[in-house]
């Protein structure tokens, strides 16, 4: 996907809304074929013009004719044709007055033919109007900051290219809006891998019936072994033919994971008739009483459960409480993963500019100190104002909040 140059609308409504662009053919060609250009800012995949063919599933879209245009009268067109850089060529000259809808998977289907162009690639470019792609960022670099008589009289443009990535990666972790989310269940096993463009966990929830949910914390009560070498009765490791130690099973995970929790999460009455908030059963084969009267400890004073990073194993694992609970998981990347994420918000677009500047003179030799020590500084402060731009605070939102707290606040 990508975004219009120069932050200029290219797409229809009709293209933007329901992912649809028809053409009118003349029915006259010199080729003896028919050729149409699509303009949707999201490129066009294929894969094959039949259903019968074993690609044809790779298309993002479809393709229907109508002799006249009229609802109900369009037909997909399974006969032979191509698509090379968004031009489709029909082998056939159309007759004059065919109408040639090409269909962009979307969410509800297609509104011609059988109505069946089903995916989520128009759901996909909502929104990508506030972002620019990467490819422009480098473009709009090279025309706006390097040439002679400017702060940069030369560069590669895989040098450009090296710094803006950099500059993604780098604003990805906490300026950018990153966050990716994940809707998961909890297996039996009660781990599940990490995601593959996984960078650091943001949030972690399990769900309730309601749909509201409940923050999972990361615990400290117990760890995942990254080695688990086997040893001999000496307590030494033992290896195999090649040298290497011999890896089993950890019992620290093992134990963990066959904990019983029996949660109790509402303050009762000891023995002593004082007020206890009971902590857990049975963890070490003794009730044990934490966050009683006195000394309560928050880090473990909730009944969410908990989770660990297992690095052994690539893999995110959980207390055995929350077995088939489900969750959210939220998380970072660094904005290189996938081609649909390599674009930047435009109220960071700035930033970036100033970053790659920065990068690229700092990288130079012979360079005069106070021109980077100046770009140093200016890159710092477009970059603390692109993360007060994105971090989206409104003040009524804000006031409405406060009057909860019971505070007055004029404006």
């Amino acid at each position: 996907m990508s975004t219009p140059n120069g932050g200029l609308i290219t797409e229809t409504n009709a293209q933007y809304y329901s992912g649809v662009q028809t053409f009118i053919a003349s029915g006259v060609t010199i080729t003896g074929t028919t050729v149409f250009t699509a303009t949707f800012n999201t490129n066009l995949i294929f894969g094959a013009p039949s259903p019968a063919e074993q690609d044809y599933n790779l298309n993002n879209f479809k393709l229907y004719t109508s002799p006249n245009g009229r609802p109900g009268t369009y037909t997909e067109y399974v006969n032979p044709y191509t698509v090379v850089d968004n031009v489709i060529t029909i082998n056939v000259v159309l007759a004059q007055g065919t109408v040639v809808a090409v269909q962009l998977k979307n969410e509800f289907g297609g509104n011609f033919g059988n109505k069946d162009a089903t995916g989520d690639v128009v759901e996909k470019n909502y929104g990508s109007y506030q972002y620019i792609s990467i490819k422009d960022v480098i473009a709009n670099f090279l025309v706006g900051y390097v040439g002679a008589g400017k702060l940069i009289p030369n560069v590669k443009t895989t040098d450009v290219a090296f710094h803006a990535k950099r500059a993604l990666q780098e604003f990805s972790y906490d300026t950018l809006k990153s966050i990716h989310s994940q809707e998961l269940t909890i297996p039996k096993s009660l781990s599940i891998p990490l995601p593959q463009d996984y960078v650091n966990y943001v949030n972690v929830s399990w769900i309730d019936g309601q749909g509201v949910k409940h923050i999972i914390y990361p615990t400290t009560l117990t760890s995942n072994p990254y080695n688990v070498p086997l040893q001999d009765n000496q307590g030494i490791a033992t290896q195999d033919d090649t040298g290497q130690n011999l890896e089993g099973t950890s019992q620290i995970e093992e134990r963990w994971d066959n904990n019983d929790y029996k949660w109790q999460k509402e303050l009762q009455n000891d023995a002593t008739g004082l007020i206890v908030a009971n902590g857990w059963y049975g963890a070490w084969g003794e009730q044990m009483f934490y966050g009683q009267q006195y000394g309560l400890q928050p880090e473990i004073s909730q009944f969410n459960g908990w989770f660990t990073i297992n690095d052994r194993e690539g893999k995110m694992s959980f207390s055995s409480d929350l077995a088939d609970k489900l969750i959210l998981l939220e998380y970072i990347s660094d904005g290189l993963g996938y081609d649909q994420d390599m674009k930047v918000p435009k109220l960071a677009e700035d930033a970036i500019y100033s970053y790659i500047i920065y990068g690229i003179l700092a990288s130079r030799v012979n360079q005069p100190e106070y021109v980077i020590q100046r770009l140093k500084k200016e890159k710092s402060a477009k970059l603390r104002n692109a993360k007060i731009r994105l971090s989206n605070i409104k003040l009524e939102e804000f006031v409405q909040i406060m009057r909860g707290k019971s505070k007055w606040i004029k404006y």
